[in-house]
């Protein structure tokens, strides 16, 4: 099992989830490039412009430490690397688990992302012009949960740890990418595990990913945010387990 962390954090976002897999499966997880204690040698601007190159990254792990298919497990942006890498490479994918993934942020004829084109272009002037502000700022948004503060405060860590030119490229790719065609070409099944309320993804994002996935499974967890795997990781867990167990 490999699991891929979301936009700005770090592999330790799945700290609460691993352990619940360990006795049954070899668990894989690292820090994208630029993110996290990722060696920053491995920063390539330009093939980091766009998920493809965060794709190529992860096919390279999983053939490194993979004997066979693996199950693969991405949250947020990384739902959509997970798709790119099983759609290029199939024969190294058996599972798909996508946590509160979202194909397209930006609302279009017939779709809602949960932002107008306007709102993104604001989201990332304002990443622009001061990082560390909006990381202070948009943290406590995307997690949710203001009744537990530590959540926002966990993510806005990782948001300031990570390196910042790397950063507003990498919300370029996740913000302004549009990964909606790329959904029917999977034929991995897959399980998508959707927030009941999520502020980044609505509900309507993840019954989209549904439908346009033709294998797939949607479990709606009662959990709040965009992090659930930080926020509500029983939840998580519980979802993974049973369709894993029944697949």
């Amino acid at each position: 099992m490999v699991l891929a962390h979301g936009f700005g954090c770090a592999q330790s976002m799945w700290r609460f989830v691993v352990p619940a897999f360990t006795d049954t499966y070899r668990v894989v997880v690292f820090d994208h490039a630029g993110c996290g204690a990722a060696d920053h040698s491995a920063y390539d601007p330009e093939r980091h412009a766009t998920l493809d190159g965060y794709a190529a990254d992860l096919i390279e792990i999983v053939e490194a430490v993979a004997d066979g298919p693996v199950t693969l497990v991405g949250h947020s942006v990384s739902s959509m690397i997970a798709v790119l890498v099983a759609t290029a490479r199939p024969d190294l994918v058996e599972r798909l688990v996508l946590v509160s993934p979202s194909p397209r942020y930006i609302d279009d004829a017939g779709y809602r992302g949960g932002f107008t084109a306007q709102e993104i272009d604001e989201l990332l002037e304002t990443m622009d012009a001061n990082y560390l502000g909006w990381s202070q700022v948009m943290a406590p948004v995307i997690a949710g949960n203001p009744d537990r503060p530590g959540v926002g405060d966990e993510l806005a860590d990782y948001f300031s740890r990570a390196d910042p030119d790397a950063a507003r490229r990498f919300a370029r790719a996740t913000f302004l990418g549009d990964n909606r065609a790329d959904l029917g070409r999977v034929r991995t099944p897959t399980l998508v595990v959707q927030s009941r309320v999520d502020p980044i993804a609505p509900a309507e994002v993840g019954q989209y990913v549904h439908e346009h996935l033709p294998h797939s499974e949607l479990v709606t967890i009662d959990s709040f945010g965009h992090c659930p795997n930080l926020s509500h990781p029983d939840l998580v867990v519980a979802a993974m387990r049973g369709w894993l167990e029944e697949s």
